[in-house]
């Protein structure tokens, strides 16, 4: 593999005047200064102030590397603050989210002990209002996908395709790079066109060492990034951005198997799109969905996501929360809105809101990547808990202005964004108190009891039923495709599965001020599946999008 930090130097450079190249003009140019000459992989498109008579032309790998060895540190700090200092979450102060979180505990602590009663009712009411609201926006995507015409047509592929550049971080994932790469090299794209950059941290020697042994052809590069602080995917993408020679900005993680079409159909629909769809996500599925009983509950809560939730709340017009992978950008607009949060643990949905203000779309393209899914309460947990404090934090961090993000997003989006991101947080973190209904039938006593007349306890079991079953009803829909329908069967199981994101926003809630930037990074390679060859076909033929 071509490691763009271990090419050979250029020739020792020339003595005399010199020409000074800043680092920006360095990055807009492909420009470096080599004593009184430039160095450039172009240099016929340099400004007239860098010309020289014999400028030294270097291949784009060469320079990659000379820019990595002399500017490394400097865009490793870059990579760092990217994103508009306003909305980043490396303004987040811990303190604050103590001071905030101990006071809500505290009141709450006291008017259990003032008003016990009145407030378990008022959670309660809470608590229904957080599972109607959710349930509210799934049927509104379920109705925008039934009133939908169907996508645009399948286009072909551009006579000239453009240059897509896809960026894999990994992270302490050795064992599994022989596979990362052989799934890559099934993409079927023409090679000349495509730029894959794996990033490989500079402290995970052994991954780099993996990467560095497996030497695959082109177009395959390493890119290995310089320690810093937050050790986060997020800033390992700002590093390889300018290394990135793509018009389209892909990203995919290391256990994924894209369907080898894929970026075929990517470049397509980037082609007829307008240009304000600046970003088009592609349906996530699990290739070891049959392993136990949790794999199959992540696999049905999958389908929902991507296959219900997503392609109707783009329907809508409302703000996307990006997933994780299978994402491609127009690079324009992904540099225009400042790239990727690097302090944020759920730098996706982020980047999804951030695009939204700026005024550009998300389309869901139907086209599927196959992921690993955790199959274990533990790593579930941790998972689920670095989603839900990203998604605290990003709320936080874009509504402490309100009157601007209104102004950004319009009413509509305005109050979607809200639904959306803590609409997640509240469902699981009130959901605790609905359970407490159980002990209605056994006859044992309960403040609801108190609230409502006696006949009215069969509603206070049959509600929460009944919006349980809806949910269930939402889940079956999203499970319509031929390869999920197996599992419509554990649908019913779900309700425990769901349980665990009560015990994960705890969580979340801690590590909001104990640990608001760390990554709690998912280990890959741990729960099998099946082989690559054994995978389904991981592209639906009817349609380029939801």
């Amino acid at each position: 593999m071509r490691d763009l930090t271990d090419e050979s130097p250029p020739a020792p450079a020339a003595k005399g005047g010199g020409v000074a190249v800043s680092l920006d003009d360095a990055l807009a140019h492909r420009a470096l200064p080599l004593g009184d000459r430039v160095m450039s992989d172009r240099p016929f498109r340099l400004p007239c102030r860098f010309w020289h008579p014999t400028p030294r032309l270097v291949t784009p790998d060469a320079f990659d590397a000379e820019l990595a060895r002399r500017h490394g540190d400097a865009l490793a700090r870059r990579a760092e603050a990217r994103a508009p200092e306003a909305i980043s979450c490396r303004t987040w102060r811990p303190q604050v989210a103590a001071a905030v979180l101990a006071g809500m505990a505290g009141a709450l602590a006291t008017a259990l002990v003032l008003a016990f009663g009145p407030t378990v009712r008022a959670l309660m009411v809470a608590a229904f209002a957080a599972v109607a609201a959710n349930l509210a926006l799934r049927t509104m995507a379920l109705l925008a996908l039934l009133r939908a015409r169907g996508a645009p047509p399948t286009a072909p592929l551009p006579p000239d395709p453009p240059v897509i550049t896809l960026l894999v971080p990994v992270a302490d994932e050795a064992a599994i790079v022989p596979d990362l790469l052989r799934r890559l090299a099934r993409l079927d794209y023409p090679p000349d066109r495509l730029d894959v950059i794996v990033l490989a941290e500079a402290w995970d020697t052994s991954t780099v060492a993996a990467l560095r042994a497996a030497d695959p052809p082109l177009p395959f590069r390493c890119l290995v990034v310089p320690d810093g602080h937050p050790r986060t995917k997020p800033r390992a993408m700002n590093y390889a951005l300018p290394f990135a020679r793509g018009e389209i900005v892909g990203v995919y993680d290391a256990e994924d198997a894209p369907a080898p079409d894929q970026l075929r159909r990517v470049a397509a629909r980037m082609a007829a799109a307008p240009p304000e769809v600046a970003c088009l996500q592609g349906l996530l599925d699990y290739y070891n969905a049959g392993r136990n009983w949790m794999s199959r509950c992540f696999a049905i809560e999958y389908a929902g996501w991507f296959r219900l939730v997503l392609p109707g709340l783009a329907r809508l017009g409302l703000v996307i929360p990006l997933g994780g992978t299978t994402l491609f950008f127009r690079r324009a607009a992904l540099e225009a809105v400042g790239g990727w949060d690097a302090h944020n643990v759920t730098e996706d949905a982020e980047l999804g809101v951030r695009l939204a203000r700026a005024g550009y779309r998300t389309e869901v393209i139907e086209t599927v990547t196959l992921e690993e899914a955790n199959a274990a309460p533990g790593p579930w947990v941790r998972q689920r808990s670095r989603w839900m404090k990203g998604y605290v934090m990003t709320w936080a961090m874009h509504a402490r202005r309100p009157v601007a993000l209104w102004r950004d997003l319009g009413t509509k989006r305005f109050l979607g964004m809200h639904l959306l991101f803590l609409g997640a947080v509240a469902n699981a973190l009130l959901m605790p108190v609905l359970w407490t209904l159980a002990v209605i039938p056994f006859g044992l006593p309960h403040p609801a009891r108190a609230w409502l007349p006696p006949e009215a306890d069969a509603w206070l079991a049959a509600v929460p039923m009944g919006l349980t079953l809806c949910v269930m009803g939402l889940s079956l829909y999203a499970l319509r495709a031929p390869e999920h329908r197996s599992l419509r069967w554990w649908v019913a199981l779900t309700e425990p599965y769901f349980a665990l994101a009560s015990v994960a926003v705890v969580k979340a809630m801690w590590e909001l001020v104990a640990a608001p930037f760390h990554w709690d990074k998912t280990a890959h390679g741990r729960f099998g599946g099946v082989t690559d060859e054994e995978a389904r076909p991981a592209t639906p033929p009817r349609r380029t999008e939801a």
